[in-house]
C-alpha cells in the first residue's frame, strides 16, 4: 500500500470499466464534437472534468456519505438529472425535424453552451455520483495520515482515464461529422437518434 491507497491496480481497472460504460456525459461530448468540431468537444469535456472534480471533492470531504445516507435527496437529484436529459433529447429531436432555421437554433441552444451544459449533466449524473460515493472512497486507507494526498492521486488517475476516453470520442465524432454532413437527411436522422438516446437515458434514470 502506497500513499494510503489500498489497491491501486483494482482501482485503475474498475475506473476504466466504469468510464467505458455508455452514459450521457460521453454521448454529449461526442455529439458536440460531431456537430461543432474539436474545440467545442473539448469545451464540453472541460465541463465534465470540472463536474467530476466537484464530485470528488464532495466525496473526499464526506458530503457524498451524507448524500448516500439520504435516499430522498439522491432520488431528487436522480429525477432532476432525468428531466434535464429528456429536455436535451426533445430539443435535438425537434431540431432534427424542423425546417425553420430559428426553431432549429433555439432547440439546440444548449449545444452552444457546451461547458455549462456538460457541467450540469456531470453533476446530475447518478452514475458519476454513485461512482464517487461507492467506489472512489473505498480505496483510501482511513488510517493514513494524509488522506488528501490519496484522494489527489486517485483523482488524477480518474481524470487521466476520462481524458483519454473523451479525446477518442471527440476525434471519432469529428470523423463521423464529415460523413453525416454530406447528406442532410442522414444528419437529421443522426441528430434525432442522439435525442432519442438522451430520452432513453432519462427514462432509465427515472426508473
Amino acid at each position: 500500500m502506497a500513499y494510503g491507497i489500498t489497491d491501486l491496480s483494482t482501482f485503475i481497472l474498475g475506473t476504466i470499466f466504469i468510464v467505458l460504460l455508455p452514459g450521457p456525459n460521453s454521448l454529449y461530448v461526442m455529439t458536440l464534437a460531431s456537430r461543432r468540431g474539436l474545440l467545442e468537444g473539448y469545451r464540453a469535456a472541460g465541463g465534465i472534468f470540472v463536474g467530476d472534480t466537484i464530485l470528488m471533492l464532495l466525496a473526499a470531504t464526506g458530503a457524498a456519505s451524507a448524500l448516500h445516507a439520504s435516499p430522498a435527496t439522491f432520488t431528487l437529484l436522480k429525477f432532476a438529472g432525468a428531466a434535464y436529459l429528456a429536455w436535451l433529447g426533445l430539443g435535438l429531436i425537434r431540431a432534427a425535424f424542423s425546417s425553420d432555421h430559428q426553431q432549429r437554433a433555439h432547440a439546440t441552444e444548449d449545444l452552444r453552451r457546451p461547458f455549462h451544459t456538460a457541467l450540469i449533466i456531470s453533476l446530475l449524473n447518478p452514475k458519476a455520483i454513485m461512482f464517487f460515493i461507492s467506489f472512489f472512497i473505498q480505496f483510501v486507507d482511513p488510517g493514513y495520515g494524509q488522506p488528501a494526498l490519496s484522494f489527489l492521486i486517485l483523482g488524477i488517475i480518474v481524470q487521466a482515464i476520462s481524458a483519454i476516453y473523451l479525446s477518442a470520442l471527440i476525434f471519432g465524432g469529428t470523423r463521423l461529422a464529415k460523413k453525416f454532413g454530406q447528406t442532410r437527411w442522414l444528419a437529421a436522422t443522426g441528430k434525432a437518434g442522439v435525442g432519442a438516446l438522451f430520452i432513453g437515458f432519462a427514462v432509465k434514470l427515472a426508473l
